[in-house]
């Protein structure tokens, strides 16, 4: 069954490319698959704004009747349970079918999932609903990190995990308006036409990953398939790197496969076991500071803080899809400039001081509840979504995913987005009941863990800004061979780096392809 998915066309140069004709990097085919495959995060980015206004409306609660808090909790953090089960598939799917065949199979039970909701009439249809989409947002989750991470370069790897998290808050951005636009019909089901019509990029996507998009070259030389393995290096890359690559390439699988069975084990053996607690905890920190605690329940953070009328309450939550996403572009110009430690040090800093701001400003709505100083709230959530997206948004996903030896790559990166979205079922589940009984004290609670994080950050992580993928094993103590970077990696790195003028060009020569996200 599994050999019947496998991508088994011969990848051979194109008509016009003669035999040993030397290829340039092609930046530009690097951002085009990234583009289309970050539909996956379009769609990632889509349900997790979709039901923050709706689970807030009244024929929706009418139509529904959860029993408490918890039953509403339930309907959003089911979707995370399903969340870990597909990042925890993607890493046997990945490794067996490839990378782009997974997000194919991926979108398939999105499909499912998202027509099941659309259809519900009861709390226990649509949680059913959720968990089967959730299953397919799981895998894109993880399946399309590690995709983009294995077709880019080096210097460029934070750059196109950022395109990622900008397709997916521009998907945030686009379903918090159409949601809000639907929530003006008179008709009970109008938030049905949001859950339903996300079926058609969906579509778009299985069938572009089934027919168009190459399979990833570590992929191909993990299944000796050096040949197509060598072209596909070669339209990203260029010839001269591309043969500089596959020799590596080869090498460290080789060298892997000879030391490692690559079993779920092995996760946790040995020098791998730091690779494996960093990866969780950086991705479980990512969830548990606070970003969809505020996500998830905008419209009662802003009621609590003074905005009283459901309309300007929604209106402000759609506020937060467009600060997401035009500081999206900040990873994208600039994240590959700094380290990833100072990065998101920098982050925590800022969402430590917008969660004080929404304390006291929530305060200030209790003590005096009509003053109109109680719509400075709308400030604060804002700040901390611009210091998240520039940092822990783009960084942990990036970080996640690169970490890992060739060999447990697949598997490591899943079990990073497994903890990840456990911890998003956790703040999910409980962020309603904790600030029912506490109020602003969730968000206290968010800042003394978000100190906790900058020291996690600061004494823990290693630094992998600039580094290849190949170099992790060797930077984080999996072989012992040497510590430095080889030579020949060197080399590759000077053949794939252009001049900063030239990438921010091309990226802005392609910003319509990448807008049309």
């Amino acid at each position: 069954m599994i050999q019947s998915l496998k991508q088994k066309t011969l990848i051979r140069p194109a008509d016009d490319v003669t035999p040993g004709q030397k290829r340039e990097p092609n930046l530009r085919y690097v951002y085009t698959l990234t583009a289309f495959v970050s539909i996956g995060g379009f769609l990632f980015g889509w349900d997790q704004g979709v039901m923050a206004m709706i689970i807030a409306d009244d024929r929706w609660l009418k139509l529904m009747q959860p029993a408490n808090d918890w039953s509403v909790g339930f309907v959003i953090s089911i979707y995370n349970i399903g969340c870990v089960v597909g990042a925890m598939t993607t890493g046997f799917f990945a490794d067996a079918c490839g990378r782009e065949r997974t997000i194919a199979l991926a979108s398939t039970v999105f499909i499912a999932g998202a027509l099941l909701q659309a259809a519900s009439y009861t709390i226990a249809q649509i949680s059913v609903g959720r968990l089967v989409l959730g299953l397919g947002v799981g895998a894109y989750s993880a399946g399309v990190p590690l995709y983009i991470s294995e077709i880019a370069p080096a210097h460029l790897r934070g750059r196109v995990v950022g395109i990622e998290l900008m397709i997916l808050c521009f998907g945030e951005m686009v379903i918090f308006w159409l949601v809000y636009a639907f929530y003006f019909l008179k008709s009970d089901d109008w938030w049905r036409i949001p859950l339903a019509i996300q079926v058609v990029p969906a579509l778009v996507l299985a069938f572009g990953c089934w027919t168009w998009v190459p399979p990833s070259p570590r992929w191909l030389v993990a299944e000796e398939r050096y040949d197509c393995a060598l072209e596909v290096l070669s339209r990203l890359h260029g010839t001269e790197a591309a043969e500089l690559e596959i020799g590596e390439i080869r090498q460290t699988v080789s060298e892997e496969q000879v030391t490692t069975e690559a079993s779920w084990r092995d996760m946790f053996k040995g020098p791998v076991l730091r690779i494996t607690l960093l990866g969780m905890g950086l991705q479980m920190f990512q969830q548990i500071t606070g970003t969809n605690g505020i996500f998830y329940y905008a419209p009662e953070l802003f009621k609590k803080g003074g905005i009283t009328d459901p309309t300007m309450a929604n209106l402000a939550t759609g506020g937060i899809g467009v600060v997401l996403f035009v500081t999206a572009w900040i990873p994208i110009l600039y994240f590959d400039h700094f380290g990833r430690k100072t990065w998101l040090q920098l982050g925590l800093t800022g969402m430590i001081a917008a969660l004080i701001g929404i304390c006291v400003l929530q305060q200030h709505a209790i003590d005096h509840p009509s003053s109109p100083a109680n719509n400075l709230i709308v400030i604060f959530p804002y700040m901390f979504f611009t210091f998240f997206n520039a940092s822990w948004s783009c960084g942990s996903w990036t970080y996640a995913a690169e970490i890992f030896p060739i060999s447990l790559r697949a598997k490591g990166n899943a079990l990073c987005t497994a903890a990840l979205w456990i911890s998003n079922f956790v703040v999910a589940q409980v962020s309603p009941p904790i600030e029912s009984a506490t109020g602003y004290g969730l968000y206290i609670l968010f800042a003394v863990i978000c100190v906790i994080a900058f020291f996690f950050v600061r004494y823990a992580l290693v630094e992998t800004k600039g580094r290849s993928l190949e170099e992790m094993a060797e930077l984080f103590g999996v072989d012992k061979n040497g510590k430095y970077q080889d030579p020949q990696d060197s080399a590759r790195q000077g053949l794939l780096q252009r001049d900063p003028e030239d990438e921010e060009s091309t990226l802005v020569n392609d910003g319509d392809s990448v807008n049309s996200r």
